[in-house]
């Protein structure tokens, strides 16, 4: 008999509890009515804790009236970041719910309100982009691409933002979903000038552009067409994959960026330095052989080998690239740049021997030999210096790189002639 009492007192405190929820979601739905909106939050905060053993119907309510609360803190500015984020999430229950339970008496104005916060999230996150603020950019764009997953380019931009901001777990993450979803970026945009503005214009699609067009609003179509980033996420999963020295993986991901992408000749490379890292030599060398082969006067690709092989430590191979690319293109800044900087690593070795020796005779006899070895590398690396100098006048790392040889040369009429021609 006891125990029939306590079940129906039970039953009793929950049809309360109910019948409390239900009054605070009526009074917090007058509260909006009357533009009451701290009445609105007191209301459902003493509703909150019973929220879990809702309707559906109740949940969509209480969610929908969340999201307002949230939403009004953002107009306002009233920690405008935070706001966002939370009304995002409570917009998502409300669809989530109502989808579920087959009746959309809030999802109409919520959806309204999603794509007013997607913008708000894409615009904050575009405005975190110019202070360099990458991490809290990012998560607005996570935040946009959860709230519309239709629209996968937030989640390629968010990828970027958190590369930029060096998140590499959640750039990986991102990144793989990209590459799930099969995403490639590759769009085209049909646009005409303006005949009134002078301005080009985008449409929707080929027939609305060439229809205005025919009415001569509009003249000088023309296609933007945006290549495929297909080959680049590929790549930048490969990448963080080797930096988290899963090799393994790193070589599935990269083979299958090559099957989807055979031209893609930067794939070929950060293939080809896949196997360098792993001291895989002979597949390296088989990758690079064939990917001259296909491109044997691609300036930039001589120049990324080099590259490689520098990183490689086999500096003989990586000076060959870098001459290469300056013979295929002979204003290769970069190529001058990095043969310079090649070439008088040499010296540092010969720095560090030259402060250990004392005064004796024998220590003065090496002391000579080693100045006439730097006395080489500064000569041999002249050439290189002034033809990068005359490429580029203004460009005062190799300009400064170019007056200190002169001055280790003791070659004073050359360094005045620099120093005149600079005003300095």
């Amino acid at each position: 008999m006891k125990s029939k009492n306590v079940m129906l007192a039970s039953a009793l405190l929950i049809s309360v509890a109910t019948f409390a929820q239900k009054d605070q979601l009526k009074a917090a739905e007058k509260a909006l009515k009357k533009g009451n909106i701290q009445e609105v939050e007191s209301q459902l905060n003493q509703a909150e804790s019973l929220i879990s053993a809702a309707s559906d119907a109740e949940k969509a309510q209480y969610y929908f009236l969340r999201e307002t609360v949230y939403m009004d803190a953002v107009d306002k500015n009233q920690n405008v970041d935070k706001n966002l984020a939370l009304a995002a999430k409570a917009a998502q229950e409300v669809v989530a719910i109502e989808r579920k339970a087959g009746k959309l008496e809030y999802t109409t104005e919520v959806l309204k309100t999603i794509s007013k916060i997607k913008d708000r999230l894409i615009n904050g996150a575009i405005a975190d982009s110019k202070e360099e603020k990458f991490k809290e950019g990012a998560s607005k764009l996570n935040e946009a691409y959860l709230l519309d997953k239709k629209d996968t380019l937030n989640l390629y931009y968010a990828s970027s933002f958190q590369l930029n901001a060096k998140d590499y777990d959640g750039a990986l993450k991102s990144l793989q979903e990209l590459r799930r979803l099969g995403f490639t970026g590759k769009s085209k945009t049909f646009v005409a000038t303006s005949a009134v503005t002078d301005k080009e214009e985008a449409f929707p699609s080929k027939e609305e552009r060439d229809r205005m067009v025919k009415l001569k609003t509009h003249v000088k179509p023309r296609v933007d067409v945006v290549p495929s980033k297909q080959g680049e996420i590929y790549k930048n999963i490969s990448l963080i994959l080797i930096q988290q020295k899963n090799i393994d993986e790193a070589k599935k991901v990269i083979a299958e960026a090559r099957v989807l992408n055979p031209n893609d000749s930067s794939l070929a490379i950060t293939e080809a330095n896949l196997y360098l890292e792993s001291k895989d030599f002979a597949m390296y060398k088989k990758l690079i052989s064939e990917i001259l082969a296909k491109n044997p006067n691609d300036a930039d690709l001589l120049f990324n080998l080099g590259v490689i092989s520098a990183n490689a430590k086999n500096k003989e191979e990586a000076e060959g690239y870098y001459k290469r690319a300056i013979d295929v293109n002979p204003k290769y800044m970069n190529a001058y740049i990095n043969l310079v900087a090649l070439r008088l690593e040499a010296e540092t070795p010969i720095n560090a021997e030259m402060n250990k020796l004392g005064n004796s005779d024998k220590d003065n006899k090496r002391y000579a030999v080693l100045k006439e070895e730097k006395k080489r590398i500064y000569q041999g690396v002249i050439p290189f210096l002034e033809k990068a100098h005359g490429i580029d006048p203004k460009n005062e790392d190799i300009a400064n790189t170019l007056l200190s040889v002169y001055g280790a040369l003791e070659m004073s009429a050359e360094k005045k002639a620099l120093k005149e021609k600079l005003g300095k």
